[in-house]
């Protein structure tokens, strides 16, 4: 779902693979596999579950399935997994496959550097390590040293770094570690100086950021929950605290608290000089209310700068008493304005970058300058501007890409930027801020040759006429004859905007004469506001058309058919491939609902879900049952024949909770009229999917596409 202002977001780098064939493809050579026969369990069905909603009864026969913790429940999962894993057992290259991408793994992967008190900081995984190690250097020629390691927090790699930041001087790391993959987060302090971690201990911190102020930092955290509402609890009761260093957590200060709105989120934020607080209140996936507070005089109060939720406010940072923010309000393409402090009223608001036709990422202050990055048709255009909104340059990018991570200070020349594409490898470059002058830093250890494939974008036109792009990668050269093996992928909602990055797991596709194809969907963030608010509640059927209209694209233009197609998505885009193959089963052959959203009439009663209704509306109203019954992958299966199909889940997600795979594996299995499998792969102290480490990342995708080539009968090369 959404982010939460992850400050690393990504310690793994998605890579490409080496081409290993020539120009001119053949085209493949096809195989039928024989069928791998599957012996499902029988699932209890209690029929006496039935909800009433307006006056539609609904069955929800395997309600059971919910309870995780239940003995029944804990036999299911097991006796699931034996069934997936005697199927995928079978498939003969499902070694090679995890060996290849075991080989094109162990590359040594770096983050984007950024500099904390004069020094600078990177991560670094040297291949196969199931965690990314934190290193600083005193100047870039130095030798770098390990500052914190997160692969000895575990044995198994499963409990993993989260949100990290340093307090100004640089003497202290307050960093978040997660375990299996769930979202709560335990915040400890390392002392820089003396190597020691604090006793301090956080706990039952969840979608929160860390931010320092003087010798503490302010964060967000929920009431402890009970052991059994652990991971599927509603998270009710969001409070912001700040804690000092050298004390426990009892004596944290309560800043912020909303009692008389239990579901409201808060994230606080202090500007880099640490003179104001922010504090972000959100009481669904969109809109926000911002306060702000002086912390300078310590009998200051919160100040809104707006108490609606219509808009999104996000802080940049400030300028002495200048704050700048992004914000959709009267600008569905974001817009940057700045709010005096002093008198934050509207009417006071002045415009800094205006709206523009296309969309503004994000801003960020770096050498007096501002880093404006924008989405041109899916793809990042960077405009760098002086302080007084006048056009400095344009930032030179090596093609169509995205711009990853841009690090940089206020006051400092010197900047970073990652850039990659669906065929170039994620490369590091140096920026001279004034000129706009950058060059190479650090180039992707991976040996892989980006001139051996292309990709192209277009736009087809979806139901309702509207035009859609997608992109499509595959080898120069190859041959369309209509049996090419293709991944569709595809999210569409919250807003979030999928974007050309470099895959190492989708690359196993396109080694083996296939096609990897994303499409750009209503729902989400890549052309704005509008193009967002055209996918969600009554409209989110645009978000299945446009994708449906995706694969017929392909279909219809030779790319491939319905036998090699398969479809992926996951949390709302595991919604997106439910829908998707419950709507019109008969146009893939294989489909990968990954972590997904499934029962749309249940979802806001587990964690965090009812923060989502923004975008689904809720079945506690008339009119959104109607339209969420309509679509909803759970309620909507009927006896038909359903392509070949592995859901996917974590026993540890928190965020859209196993429930919703459970139910759907097992309403599909028992509908599922034709030959192909329908199995679920339920992993082991992992969960939604950040954090994961190598060795299961590995084996994930290994069996993915394993499956994937032998329900398409590719022939792989390995």
């Amino acid at each position: 779902m959404k982010r939460y202002f992850l400050f690393f977001a990504a310690a793994l780098l998605l890579v490409q693979c080496k081409n290993t064939s020539t120009h001119n493809e053949a085209p493949a050579s096809k195989v039928t596999f024989k069928k791998i026969p599957v012996k499902y369990i029988p699932t209890r069905k209690d029929t006496s579950v039935v909800d009433d909603y307006f006056g539609t009864k609904v069955p929800d026969p395997y309600r059971w399935l919910e309870d995780d913790h239940a003995e029944e429940t804990k036999k299911w999962v097991e006796e699931e997994n034996k069934i997936t894993e005697a199927y995928l057992s079978k498939i003969p290259f499902r070694n090679p496959v995890k060996a290849r991408l075991t080989k094109l793994w162990n590359y040594a992967k770096f983050s984007t550097p950024f500099k904390v008190a004069g020094k600078y900081y990177f991560f670094k995984n040297d291949g196969l390590q199931n965690q990314s190690v934190l290193f600083v250097q005193e100047n870039l020629d130095a030798t770098p040293v390990e500052v914190l390691n997160p692969n000895t927090f575990s044995k198994d790699g499963t409990v993993a770094l989260g949100d990290l930041k340093f307090s100004k001087d640089g003497k202290y790391l307050a960093y978040q570690i997660s375990e299996g993959g769930s979202d709560w987060q335990t915040i400890l302090i390392k002392n820089l100086e003396t190597g020691k971690t604090l006793d301090d201990r956080i706990e039952w911190v969840k979608f929160s950021g860390i931010s320092w102020a003087g010798d503490g930092f302010f964060y967000s955290r929920y009431p402890t929950p009970s052991k059994n509402d652990k991971l599927k609890g509603e998270n009710l009761f969001h409070q912001v605290y700040y804690h000092k260093i050298n004390t426990g957590q009892d004596a944290d200060q309560l800043i912020y608290a909303d009692r008389s709105n239990p579901k409201y989120n808060f994230y606080c934020q202090t500007t880099e000089d640490e003179r104001y607080l922010a504090i972000s209140v959100a009481k669904s996936t969109s809109g926000n209310a911002l306060y702000i507070k002086d912390l300078k005089n310590p009998r200051s109060n919160f100040v809104p700068v707006t108490e609606r939720f219509e808009s999104d406010y996000s802080l940049v940072d400030n300028i002495q008493n200048e704050l700048l923010l992004l914000t959709n309000d009267k600008a569905p393409n974001q817009r940057l304005i700045s709010v005096n402090a002093d008198s934050p009223q509207e009417k006071n608001w002045k415009v800094v970058i205006p709206e523009s036709t296309d969309v503004l990422r994000s801003v960020s202050l770096i050498g007096n300058k501002l880093f404006a990055h924008y989405l041109h048709n899916a793809s990042s255009k960077v405009v760098v501007d002086n302080l007084d909104g006048t056009k400095a340059y344009d930032l030179a990018l090596p093609g169509i890409g995205t711009v990853g991570s841009l690090s940089g200070k206020k006051e400092d020349n010197e900047a970073f930027f990652s850039f990659s594409s669906f065929t170039r490898p994620n490369t590091i470059y140096q920026l001279d801020a004034p000129t706009g002058k950058s060059k190479i830093f650090k180039k992707s250890g991976i040996d892989f040759d980006s001139d051996a494939y292309v990709t192209k974008q277009i736009f087809f036109k979806s139901k309702d006429g509207t035009q859609v792009p997608i992109f499509i990668t595959h080898k120069k050269g190859l041959k369309m004859d209509g049996k090419r093996p293709t991944l569709l992928y595809g999210y569409g909602g919250f807003n979030i905007s999928i974007l050309p990055r470099f895959s190492l797991v989708r690359s196993l596709i396109m080694e083996n004469d296939g096609i990897y194809a994303v499409a750009n969907i209503r729902g989400g963030g890549e052309f704005g506001q509008n193009w967002h608010l055209a996918g969600t509640k009554e409209k989110k059927q645009n978000v299945f058309d446009d994708f449906i209209g995706a694969a017929e694209y392909l279909i219809d233009n030779g790319y491939t058919s319905s036998d090699y197609l398969g479809i992926e998505g996951g949390s709302n885009g595991g919604l997106l491939v439910g829908a998707c193959i419950t709507q019109r089963p008969e146009l893939y052959g294989v489909a990968f609902p990954r972590v997904g959203v499934l029962d749309m009439l249940r979802y806001q009663n587990f964690t965090i879900g009812r923060a989502w209704a923004y975008d689904y509306g809720l079945s506690e109203n008339e009119n959104d049952f109607k339209y969420l019954y309509a679509y909803s992958p759970l309620h909507n299966i009927k006896d038909a024949e359903y392509p070949a199909t592995m859901v996917m889940t974590g026993d540890h997600d928190d965020r859209v909770v196993p429930a919703h795979s459970f139910k759907f594996a097992a309403t599909l299995q028992a509908h599922q009229k034709g030959d192909k499998p329908i199995l679920i792969r339920i992993a082991t102290s992992a969960g939604h999917g950040a954090g994961k480490p190598t060795g299961k990342l590995i084996q994930e995708s290994a069996d993915m596409l394993s499956f994937f080539f032998y329900n398409t009968n590719t022939l792989v090369k390995y």
